[in-house]
């Protein structure tokens, strides 16, 4: 006891209890970069142990690719397919609408544009309004259906093909004016490597009376070959 105090009051006292008190009071090196190293972290990164699990439902990418469980890894894998499905089902019907619009409303091989053009032609013919009646517009209509509240109702129509490479057009629609209502029927066609179609035919039964001929190109008048022309003189065979 008597030694220890001889120490402390000898001539290195006053170094040896700052050394001393340093020691006591201050962390070592060691625990001072382990906490900062426990604490620091890359910037824009959550720590691994306080951030949220990422599922199907959460995930917004935030967290990088590296930084996901094995388990994250299938959620992210599984909501990338099922975005990426909901994307082309839409590329898809887009494509799919735009084509039925062509093909049925747009493109001229398109029935609504061959009902269109037998519409126009019937209304501005004056035997036609003659014969149904043309006190107020003409009205163009297809089939009957059994709902009365149905407005589009369908219009009968056939195309084919023949042996010789000819597209064919059939149709018929009904046509009612004022007094009367008839039947309407077309026949069109398209020969290879032509662009527009052709009337074969285009009628207007109403009945009790005579067919009206808009178009009829099996009608063609004939020559009277009995007669033969010779020096202005009709002679016959």
């Amino acid at each position: 006891m008597n030694v220890k105090i001889l120490l402390l009051a000898g001539p290195r006292c006053h170094a040896f209890r700052v050394g001393l008190y340093r020691l006591t009071n201050s962390p070592c090196r060691v625990c001072r970069n382990s906490r900062a190293y426990a604490t620091q972290d890359l910037p824009g990164r959550l720590p691994t142990s306080s951030r949220k699990q990422v599922t199907v439902t959460n995930d917004d990418g935030r967290v990088h690719w590296k930084e996901l469980t094995v388990k994250e890894k299938v959620a992210r894998t599984t909501q990338q397919t099922f975005n990426f499905g909901i994307i082309l089902t839409g590329l898809v019907m887009t494509g799919g609408c735009a084509y039925f619009l062509y093909t049925e409303i747009i493109s001229t091989d398109s029935k609504t544009v061959q009902f269109n053009r037998a519409v126009d032609r019937i209304r501005s013919d004056s035997r036609v309004k003659e014969a149904l009646g043309s006190d107020h517009k003409i009205r163009a209509f297809g089939e009957p259906t059994w709902n009365r509240w149905a407005r589009a109702r369908p219009i009968a129509s056939n195309r084919y093909k023949d042996s010789q490479g000819t597209e064919h057009f059939m149709m018929h629609f009904n046509a009612e004016g004022s007094s009367r209502r008839g039947i309407v029927n077309l026949h069109t066609f398209k020969a290879p490597g032509k662009a527009e179609w052709e009337y074969k035919f285009l009628a207007l039964d109403v009945k009790g009376q005579p067919r009206i001929y808009l178009e009829n190109s099996d009608f063609t008048p004939r020559k009277d070959t009995s007669r033969v022309n010779f020096l202005g003189m009709q002679l016959r065979k």
